[in-house]
């Protein structure tokens, strides 16, 4: 903790610069940041989880709390409004008392609808950042998440702080020990649940607390790109995990895949080669490279898969051009990572906000990005047996080019991923994942 504490006093004077450039051109006096509220379950009186609003929560590891607030112009000490409310059907939360306290100036909220007395008072001129836009215009905000602001502040959130990379390093910790523990899950016979049982368990973390919804899918479910559907019981037969898993540390998010063969096969092998393509693709990035260079890349990659394996005849670069490795390989390469698993300012050209759209052709890829020093991505490709995908091959004069014995073959153990996550500085690669005792 005293390694963040040290970070947090530069962390904090950089969101100060980033918010004192986006007000001063935009003629603001501030930004007004809104943690968030709860959402009540419709026909119910229970709320969905809480999730908090990622820009409160770039200055604040305060991630539970509703009816916060943040008053910040770049220039004076940042405003917290603290909700703690009266209240013997919940637990309260309790002042912080931590190491970023002496960063803000709190003040306390007892009531929720009685914010205004301790918001600024010409709120015309400072602008809401949140998702509650029309409780924003009861309060009387005319500028809510302006566009010109937003642009500035996504993009330049790609450029993480050594506070920010020391929090992915340690949920990258966290995630690893859940990883190992799912593996040796899967190889004592756990079906799909008892794995996330044992996954949570070694993290420390329930499931409204992980970034996301964890994928554990045996067999041709890894086929299914966001399977979450946890069976219970058992395949007749275990073929493959493949475990897509992460992990929050002060709300920054660790996302890594592993894919594991239950026995010594081709699919094994297979496996074993894509982690060897995916580790060439990570010496591949460093500042200036375009990530966009990179996924490409890793098409030539999963063409010259699909020939080793015998999965498709012909030549690699006529498999990327005819898009037959598209149907083996149709998600994007990676993607920002931070505050957010799918981190915001993968498209942002500047903090102007002009954007770079993927190519047509690559609709699912999640950055376009020009990489720089100091963010965060993921790398992750695979390579998978999608019928609904691998139709449109057999359609046309493409589906001679597939061996589809060798799919039938491949088709029960589902697909393989493999994901790290990945720090690019100026002259080398951080790979947290690996670093934390990944293989």
């Amino acid at each position: 903790m005293d390694l963040l504490a040290h970070y947090y006093h530069a962390h904090i004077a950089e969101l100060n610069r980033r918010v004192a450039e986006a007000v001063s051109r935009e003629a603001l006096s501030g930004l007004v940041i809104h943690s968030g509220q709860p959402q009540r379950m419709f026909l119910d009186d229970i709320d969905y989880p809480f999730k908090v609003n990622p820009h409160f929560k770039a200055w604040l590891p305060l991630l539970d709390n509703p009816h916060c607030w943040l008053v910040v112009n770049g220039h004076d000490k940042p405003q917290l409004i603290f909700y703690r409310p009266v209240d013997f059907w919940h637990k309260v939360a309790d002042i912080p008392e931590v190491f970023w306290t002496e960063h803000v100036e709190i003040k306390l909220l007892t009531e929720a609808t009685e914010v205004a007395s301790l918001l600024p008072r010409d709120l015309a001129n400072w602008a809401y950042v949140g998702e509650h836009l029309a409780l924003a215009e009861a309060l009387g905000f005319t500028k809510c998440n302006p566009e010109a602001v937003m642009s500035y502040l996504h993009f330049h959130r790609t450029t993480k702080t050594e506070y920010e990379l020391e929090c992915l390093r340690r949920a990258n910790q966290i995630a690893v020990r859940g990883h190992l523990a799912a593996k040796n899950a899967f190889y004592n016979g756990a079906s799909e649940f008892e794995i996330q049982l044992q996954y949570l368990d070694a993290v420390g973390q329930g499931e409204n607390e992980v970034p996301y919804g964890n994928i554990i899918a045996l067999n041709q479910h890894a086929a299914i790109l966001h399977y979450t559907a946890l069976e219970h019981q058992n395949p007749a037969r275990r073929l493959s995990l493949l475990i897509d898993a992460g992990a929050s540390y002060f709300g920054y998010a660790a996302d890594i895949t592993r894919t594991y063969a239950f026995e010594k096969n081709p699919f094994d092998e297979l496996i074993g080669a894509l982690d060897r393509a995916q580790l060439e693709l990570i010496a591949m990035m460093r500042p200036g490279v375009r990530y966009l260079d990179l996924h490409m890349a890793a098409h030539q990659k999963i063409a010259q898969l699909l020939l080793d394996f015998g999965l498709a005849t012909g030549d690699a670069l006529g498999l990327v051009e005819q898009g037959i490795t598209r149907a083996f390989f149709p998600h994007g390469l990676g993607h920002m990572l931070g505050l957010q698993v799918h981190d915001v300012g993968g498209f942002s050209c500047d903090d102007r906000g002009t954007v770079l759209a993927p190519p047509a052709a690559h609709p699912f890829l999640r950055c376009t990005r020009t990489l720089a020093p100091n963010q965060v991505l993921t790398m992750e490709p695979g390579l998978y047996i999608i019928d609904s995908l691998l139709k449109a091959l057999q359609q046309d004069s493409r589906g001679h080019q597939i061996a589809w014995d060798t799919v039938a073959k491949l088709r029960p153990f589902g697909g393989v991923r493999i994901e790290d996550n990945v720090i690019v500085h100026s002259a080398r690669n951080e790979n947290m994942t690996r670093e934390q005792g990944l293989a």
